[in-house]
């Protein structure tokens, strides 16, 4: 079948050197993270309400009302620290083993890098309790050291002059 054919191919018969160490997991691991939490924020995003008066409330719902919410919402937040650690081990490996040497695929790495911890940075703030709050108000607050366009930058993130409802549902 050539189905199986492909899969044997990509999976049984794939060459792979003979010095190959456990080092060389974590980018796999980091796909199945990944899907993780594409998959347990999709359910959690089912419960989820983004307005400033309902989001800590709707978080609430999810762990005490929704079946397995609690679950999912412990999966989910676990699961971002588990990334992390399987990222910044990938990274070592990447530096041990002098992967930075290929440029093109390297800042490829680090754009991805800066576009995780973008996307973590937003995960944070969603449950909007006082953490959350002032973890947006602050760390938004370090663009206005931006010269000229930092002020400007951070109403735009913000939506308004102040972190609100607009900032939430961006």
């Amino acid at each position: 079948h050539p189905l199986l054919k492909i899969v044997n191919h990509a999976l049984v018969d794939l060459p792979a050197p003979s010095n190959i160490s456990a080092w060389w997991n974590f980018g796999s691991l980091l796909g199945l993270c990944l899907a993780a939490q594409l998959l347990t924020g999709i359910f959690l995003a089912m419960h989820y309400t983004a307005d400033v008066s309902m989001a800590f409330s709707s978080v609430a719902h999810i762990c005490r009302d929704v079946n397995y919410g609690w679950l999912l919402r412990n999966l989910h937040a676990n699961g971002a620290s588990f990334f992390f650690i399987c990222i910044y081990l990938h990274i070592g490996r990447g530096l041990y083993y002098g992967s930075y040497l290929f440029k093109e695929t390297w800042n490829i790495g680090v754009a991805l890098l800066l576009l995780v911890m973008m996307t973590a940075f937003v995960g944070y703030v969603l449950p909007w309790g006082q953490m959350s709050f002032w973890g947006a108000t602050v760390i938004t607050n370090l663009l206005s050291a931006v010269p000229y366009v930092g002020t400007t930058l951070v109403q735009w993130i913000w939506g308004g002059f102040s972190v609100d409802n607009a900032t939430l549902t961006r």
